[in-house]
Parts: C-alpha cells; structure tokens; sequence
C-alpha cells in the first residue's frame, strides 16, 4: 500500500471511529490468539480453589496476558477422547499446555500425534524420558531426598510415604528421592511402608488407620506425603485415632500449599514453584510461536525448597 493512500485510510478510520474487528484479523493470519491449557476434568473437585491449579494457571495466565494472548481452558474427560490435534486443525488454540497428562496409551498417542503435526506444546509436571517433548518441572527427586534427610536428622528411622499414582513421572521422582535418602542413610528400603494415594485429601483420610496402627506398634515414627492434600487427610485421620503430628509422629507434606500454613500444628513441607513453573510454560511456548527457528524441545527443571514447621518436630511422646 503507498504511503498517501494508508495515511487517508488511517485518517478516515479515525473520523468515523473505526476499530479493527480482532478475529477477522485473526482470521486473516490464519491465528487464533488463544493459548489452550489442556486440564483433568475430576468430578466432585473443585480444581480453580487447589492450589496447585490455580497457582500453575495463575502465572500461565500472568504470561499469555503480557504478550497479547488469550487463555482458553480445555476440560478433558477421564475416559473421553484424546484428540488434542483437533484443537489446532481447527484453530481454536495457537499452541497449548498439558496439565495432568498421565503415562497411558491414549494420552501418549495424542502428545504424539501432536509432535508429529508440528504443534507447539508443553507439559507441566510431567515427562516422557523416551520423547523430547517440551517440559517444564520442578526437583521432586530433590525434594523428596531433602523431606526425608530432614525426618532422619530429626530422629526418624521408620520412615512411610505416602506416594501418588505410578502414571505420573513426578510420583516416580518422589519414590526415587524417598529411596535414594534412606540409602544414604543406611535405611533398609521397606516396600511395606509404601503407600498409595490419589493426590486428594481423602486418601490420605482413608489411610490414616492402616497406619495407626503401624505407629501405635512402633513400626512407623514418620511419614512423608507426596502432597499436603494428602497429608493433610493423614492428619486428620490420625488426629480422629488421638494420634497428633509432631507429638506421636513426624511428618513433612509436599508443595507448600497454604492448607500447610494455616493447620495446625502447621506442615513442614516442600515448597515447589507452581506459579513460576506455569509461567515459564508459557514463556517457553509464545517464544517458540513468535520465533520459528527455536524448534529444539527444551526441558525446565526448577528448584524446590525444604520449609521446616511443627509437625516434623523430634517426637516426645510415645504413644
């Protein structure tokens, strides 16, 4: 366009108001403006008030705002279909983030076919060692060793963990943590003392009697969640059985939620990034849609921080 006929045509749009119409722009370049986040539709869980959600949408959000984005959430059903290719076929998403991604047949054929179309893509808190998927994660091996040293330093010789399900890779990170530390201790790893959760306050809740009982038998004298969702639960399933944390057992949570801070006795805990990770996803994904040329997948791993509080106390009381 020459100069003189752009400048009667900005002139004329100014005189009669004229604002250009977003998605007919959007349209034209053959864009969207939305960056999709791919979620876990759970039933009976309110995902917008935990804290993990929130935090990680929260600094996604802060991010996709900043660079002229927009954010558009993606509720996947346990059982429904996978097909997050569809999403860019049909220009809903310009790119997108995977929350919740789970190591099962369904989930690894869409992130493949994903990969293969040439989508851009991440995933938080969780990885695939055989793919070069763009991730973005915190230290859990980390974190697990240093909640562990933590209870061993405190007098603790009978460690439990509470650990999450087997498909997420952060779960495999914490149990790797758990075992490395013991060893280093020269702690006999005991898969008895192994527990499964689900993540949730209530499994923790449902657990707090199988381990009473290994607490009140002297066989267990602290435990480790993988969450504060989880130990939380344990707490209060304890405390319903006169069993107190920090009193009749150690016990350190994970993700320094603030359920940690506000319970009492409060949660030791290991605080993980969550709004700093969902913002680096974000950073990571428009730098690669704005950028052509940063096609190599990269991989994120950011730092986690033992927070010590009182229920990892050195135990006076037997029970």
């Amino acid at each position: 366009m020459k100069e003189d006929t752009r400048e009667r045509v900005l002139q004329a749009a100014a005189e009669l108001g004229y604002v250009p119409n977003a998605l007919a722009q959007q349209f034209a370049r053959r864009k969207s403006g939305n960056i999709g986040v791919i979620l876990p539709f759970v039933p009976k869980v309110h995902l917008f008030s935990t804290y993990y959600f929130s935090e990680i949408l929260s600094g996604i959000g802060e991010t996709v705002k900043r660079c002229g984005y927009d954010l558009l959430l993606i509720f996947r059903e346990p059982d429904g279909a996978r097909d997050y290719a569809k999403l860019f076929r049909t220009q809903k998403i310009d790119a997108c983030i995977v929350l919740g991604s789970e190591n099962v047949p369904e989930e690894r054929a869409a992130l493949a076919e994903l990969k293969a179309g040439g989508f851009p893509f991440c995933l938080m808190n969780q990885r695939y060692d055989e793919e070069s998927y763009r991730t973005v994660d915190a230290d859990h091996v980390a974190g697990s060793m240093a909640a562990v040293r933590h209870l061993i330093e405190q007098g603790s010789r009978s460690i439990a963990f509470v650990n999450g399900p087997q498909q997420y890779s952060n779960s495999a990170d914490r149990l790797e943590g758990y075992m490395v530390a013991l060893e280093e201790a020269g702690i006999a790893y005991e898969p008895k003392l192994v527990y499964a959760g689900n993540y949730s306050r209530k499994s923790g809740y449902v657990l707090a009697g199988q381990l009473a009982k290994q607490i009140q038998a002297g066989s267990i004298d602290a435990v480790f969640a993988a969450n504060d969702r989880m130990a939380i639960g344990l707490m209060q399933g304890l405390r319903e059985l006169a069993l107190e944390a920090g009193r009749h057992y150690a016990l350190v949570g994970y993700d320094d939620s603030d359920g940690s801070r506000i319970i009492s006795p409060q949660l030791s805990t290991v605080a993980v990034p969550f709004y700093e990770m969902g913002k680096l996803a974000a950073a990571r994904l428009l730098e690669t849609e704005q950028n052509d040329e940063l096609t190599e997948p990269e991989r994120d791993l950011l730092p986690v921080i033992l927070v010590q509080r009182e229920t990892s106390g050195i135990k006076n009381e037997k029970v």
